[in-house]
């Protein structure tokens, strides 16, 4: 597509006839993107119908699904999506007692703003050498049994799990910030084991074995997660991609 300068950059024609929130959100979407997108929004409805959770839980399915799908597609718009759906998410998570997932969305919170500024300064998606992968790995696997201790000593639910959404997701936002394809790896990890997490309170609030938060929360969160999960695997496959022809920017 024909590109033209402006002061602030380089803008899309599509950019400047139909301004910046058209060429965010509609441009640019491939026929099985539509697709999955509508089926993956239609599931967090589903699971509000199916046990009705607060305003929050379907605020946090909603607008997580479109921040994902934004972010699989390079779309600055992602970060506005981020800030509101780790606002609900938040807000779930002190109501379960999930402190891992608490600390992580201030975090996210505070990384939309910066997160926006560095992808309009770099476009481009990047990715590490095959040592550099494993080394991440390593430190991941250090920093999970590291939070894992912590949130343990803080009574919080299930720190196994939810030491994953803390620590590893925040080294899965830092790597999505600064584009690196390897993200989504670690998303997948993240959505994984949040979908287990949530699917396991979710359980033991059917069954009466804690009072902490809402059956229809830890629903909404389940459907939440496993869209998210499936939108990580399909996101590594498009950056992969996208980075196929060049070498590792960082060895």
């Amino acid at each position: 597509m024909k590109k033209l300068q402006s002061n602030s950059g380089m803008i899309t024609r599509s950019e400047h006839q139909h301004g910046w929130w058209y060429e965010q959100l509609f441009s640019d979407w491939k026929p099985f993107e539509i697709f999955y997108t509508i089926c993956l929004v239609l599931l967090q409805l589903a699971a509000y119908l199916w046990i009705p959770s607060s305003l929050m839980g379907i605020a946090s399915g909603i607008f997580g699904v479109l921040c994902l799908v934004y972010g699989m597609k390079g779309k600055n718009v992602t970060f506005v999506f981020g800030v509101l759906q780790y606002f609900a998410m938040g807000y779930i998570a002190i109501t379960t007692h999930a402190y891992g997932s608490v600390a992580i969305d201030v975090f996210y919170v505070f990384s939309q703003p910066v997160g926006w500024y560095f992808w309009v300064i770099n476009d481009k998606v990047r990715f590490f050498s095959k040592a550099m992968r494993v080394v991440i790995g390593v430190i991941s696997v250090i920093a999970w049994i590291g939070g894992w201790i912590v949130l343990a000593h803080l009574h919080g639910q299930l720190p196994y799990l939810d030491s994953i959404n803390f620590v590893v997701s925040f080294i899965a936002q830092v790597l999505f910030i600064f584009k690196f394809q390897e993200n989504w790896a670690l998303w997948i990890v993240v959505n994984g084991a949040g979908l287990i997490y949530w699917a396991t309170l979710a359980l033991r609030t059917f069954n009466g074995q804690t009072g902490l938060g809402t059956l229809g929360d830890n629903v909404s969160q389940v459907a939440l997660q496993l869209a998210l999960l499936f939108n990580a695997v399909y996101a590594y496959r498009q950056w992969a991609n996208g980075s196929a022809d060049r070498k590792p920017r960082v060895k």
